[in-house]
């Protein structure tokens, strides 16, 4: 996530079905996909972002680590990539 007021960037672990409050946001990962045997490459990921004061939808679709332009979120304020799914 990259704050784009500040400068600040961060990453975070968001377990998949769960909700994390960044910022001014709230942001769920519905599900994370892979290619087998691989998941630090090319994750495929489906985000639901908010904002947290007034639940409006800002961003809902599936991303691409490898080419996040291709569905990107638009916010005046933060932009937010996905970067690999976990697996444990």
């Amino acid at each position: 996530m990259l704050d784009k007021v500040s400068g600040q960037s961060s990453n975070y672990d968001v377990p998949t079905g769960q909700d994390l409050d960044i910022g001014k946001l709230s942001v769920v990962v519905r599900a994370c996909r892979y290619p087998e045997g691989a998941p630090a490459n090319d994750a495929f990921a489906f985000l639901e972002v908010s904002e947290t004061e007034t639940a409006v939808s800002i961003f809902k679709g599936w991303m691409i680590a490898s080419s996040p332009a291709l569905n990107a979120m638009e916010h005046s304020r933060y932009d937010v990539w996905v970067l690999r799914c976990i697996t444990s």
